[in-house]
């Protein structure tokens, strides 16, 4: 079996569903199957094939999921949020050497007329709300047979995405197809996933964690995924009724969020049964993760994931198998090892930093000498997480260290603070953050969402949270707000938060 797109999509019975939306028919694995190398052949007819690159700019939904299987078939794949200026989209069309951008038809993104600037070819995509969820037709005239046709192999590139951490600069990482197909098999073998299984993304499908986790799995698996438009709590319950999935994916706010509708929709509720709830992305809080299986009787599986492994690292297991909160589990796929400083690896149940190499790890940051030589050592690429192994082999992530707070020489994880007042009963959402201090360089604050309803003040979390953590670790400041600021993605973002609440002034 070779490692590709197409190679995962074998498992799919031809007449079974592949991809399917909300109020839309369905497309079938052989439809898919055509839908692929029709696309593939619209492209090379335009001179583009393969490693050439192809952003993507199309809203959530079924087209956004066909349009990166079909694309990274025989190109590479490079979606883009939608939600970005024509700034940002210069950069990115700029720093990734696209050569072709595609679109839905009329769209009025302002990626367009950038990429006319930088005469990128724009190619615009059609499709009804008759049609087959996922179907779409290229518009435009053939502009000549590309130099490298076809499909794909193993080592060419299926995918490039930017990382969204610290740095001023977003590196670029190229997964090839061996290293996606790898990640959604390890994922599918973890999961336990067959041809009877429907997932439900609500996931941006701009992000990996959509792309690999809900969409890719779920097909190499022979199984189907149902694409929602952008996420909406109002309309989630909705969507669960018609598309009757047995598992989703999110993020822990969305599933905070599905939480906080759950009661006002009893009704679907009585319907849906899930085999199993994934969360992956950013911790998700004991408290929610029991939630959660209480709310709809099924085991949440906490995964560890980033962009650089092709998502998935660790996850803890189905039942029988065990799972704990407060840990996102046991290696599944890479090989997970702790690094200390001195670049060795340590035994377990020593605190350094998450290091993995395996087939779904890529080889190295694109056009980034330095940032390789500080992130991969020995073949280990070097996560930026810092964490430990516990005897049974499940990893405990106890923080970024570039969040880690530092105060006056006291190292505090902000994830230890929020799992402590996140168990506070009028608490909903809190995510704990460094910010300035005049002599201690940095301080302990924190965010807080208030359940609906619920009143709680500063000296009561405070107290609170002072029962169960040293007093240097207790927030010195802690502001409620309605909303806690998020990236595209829908991760809580630690870094760069004491500025966007004020606080750096």
């Amino acid at each position: 079996m070779t490692n590709t797109i197409v190679s995962c999509l074998e498992k799919g019975l031809s007449k079974e569903v592949a991809i399917g939306a909300p109020g839309r028919s369905s497309l079938t694995f052989q439809e898919l199957r055509n839908h692929i190398q029709i696309t593939a052949d619209a492209l090379n007819s335009r001179g583009i094939g393969r490693n050439d690159r192809v952003a993507i700019v199309l809203p959530n939904g079924p087209e956004m999921a066909s349009a990166f299987l079909a694309v990274g078939a025989c190109a590479t794949t490079a979606p883009l949020n939608p939600a970005y200026r024509a700034d940002e989209y210069d950069f990115y069309l700029s720093d990734l050497g696209a050569k072709a951008l595609i679109v839905e038809k009329n769209s009025s993104s302002p990626a367009i007329e950038v990429a006319k600037s930088r005469n990128i070819n724009v190619i615009e995509i059609a499709w009804s709300e008759t049609d087959p969820a996922g179907s779409f037709k290229l518009i435009g005239e053939q502009t000549g047979d590309c130099i490298h046709g076809g499909m794909a192999e193993p080592e060419d590139i299926a995918l490039v995405l930017h990382t969204s951490g610290t740095t001023s600069r977003p590196k670029i990482v190229p997964l090839t197809h061996a290293n996606i197909t790898a990640s959604a098999r390890h994922i599918g073998a973890i999961l336990s996933l067959s041809s009877s299984d429907r997932c439900m993304n609500i996931m941006p499908l701009f992000h990996i964690h959509g792309l690999i986790a809900a969409v890719l799995s779920s097909v190499a698996a022979g199984g189907s995924v149902v694409c929602c438009p952008s996420f909406n709590a109002l309309r989630v319950f909705s969507w669960f009724d018609e598309a009757a999935p047995n598992w989703y994916t999110a993020v822990p706010t969305m599933h905070q969020a599905i939480l906080s509708r759950a009661m006002r929709n009893a009704e679907i509720m009585a319907k849906i049964s899930l085999r199993f709830i994934r969360s992956s992305s950013s911790s998700l809080p004991p408290p929610i993760m029991l939630e959660l299986e209480e709310t709809f009787g099924a085991p949440v599986i906490e995964s560890y994931g980033m962009t650089e492994a092709a998502h998935q690292m660790t996850s803890n297991q189905l039942p029988p198998g065990q799972r704990k909160p407060g840990c996102v589990g046991v290696a599944a796929g890479p090989q997970v090892e702790i690094m200390g400083e001195d670049g060795q690896i340590l035994p377990k149940g020593e605190v350094g930093e998450i290091v993995i190499r395996g087939s779904n790890v890529t080889s190295g940051y694109e056009n980034n000498p330095t940032a390789n030589k500080d992130n991969f050592r020995e073949g280990w690429f070097c996560t930026g997480d810092q964490g430990l192994l516990d005897p049974d082999g499940f990893l405990k992530i106890t923080g970024r260290l570039k969040e880690i707070i530092n105060r006056g020489g006291e190292k505090i994880a902000p994830l230890e603070v929020d799992n402590v007042i996140q168990a506070h009963s009028a608490v909903a959402q809190v995510v704990t953050f460094a910010m300035p201090h005049s002599k201690l360089g940095e301080e302990v604050a924190a965010a807080i969402v208030l359940v609906e309803g619920a009143n709680a003040s500063e000296r009561e979390i405070k107290d609170f949270a002072a029962m169960k953590l040293a007093d240097f670790k207790v927030p010195r400041q802690i502001i409620f707000v309605d909303e806690i600021p998020k990236g595209a993605t829908g991760k809580m973002q630690r870094i760069g938060l004491a500025e966007k609440l004020g606080l750096n002034k």
